[in-house]
């Protein structure tokens, strides 16, 4: 049986946001970690992420939101695991040379966002008016992850503020993801 394991972005989701939804209503969804909120500390999120990989040795999809995607690529970096595949879903841009300035108040994200190819399959999902990337960002991360590019349109951050509730499309996403690693194995 897969595991999926979904990852926070920065906030904490509304309760109608379809990740919430998901974790709710599915029991192979579970958090890793619960949705802590502000602050994001990305050690502490990667930590989190990693205590959830290893918890199981049975395989995992990754499912991330936002910061999330930036969690997962951080613990691509720095781990390995029985991840087979990963849904990012609208991740924020960093771009690599932004350094935080001293007076700047900085809960998002101290550090690099690792721009390697991630060591499994992954779907990055762009939208064409998100306020936290471009869509050129995004191609720009689907490239450097390895990731297949997945235009959903004009979603906004595509979160319970833009109008997404359940996101079937998603849904379908993960499926895709999930019956590719069966057959891969």
């Amino acid at each position: 049986m897969t595991r999926y394991l979904v990852v926070p972005g920065r906030g904490i989701p509304s309760p109608d946001h379809w990740s919430r939804g998901w974790v709710r209503d599915c029991p192979e969804y579970q958090w890793a970690p619960e949705p802590p909120g502000p602050p994001y500390v990305a050690a502490e999120r990667v930590a989190a992420l990693h205590t959830a990989i290893s918890a199981d040795s049975e395989p995992a999809i990754l499912v991330a939101h936002s910061a999330g995607c930036l969690t997962v690529a951080i613990w691509a970096s720095q781990h390995v695991g029985p991840v087979r595949a990963a849904l990012l879903v609208t991740p924020p841009y960093l771009d690599p040379d932004w350094t935080p300035s001293p007076h700047e108040a900085v809960d998002v994200f101290i550090g690099h966002v690792p721009r390697e190819p991630l060591p499994f399959r992954s779907i990055l999902v762009a939208s064409r008016d998100d306020p936290s990337a471009t869509f050129e960002q995004f191609e720009a991360y689907a490239r450097d992850w390895g990731s297949e590019l997945f235009d959903a349109g004009a979603v906004g951050h595509l979160d319970s503020k833009t109008g997404f509730g359940a996101w079937p499309d998603g849904q379908d996403l993960v499926r895709s993801l999930a019956i590719e690693a069966r057959q891969a194995t």
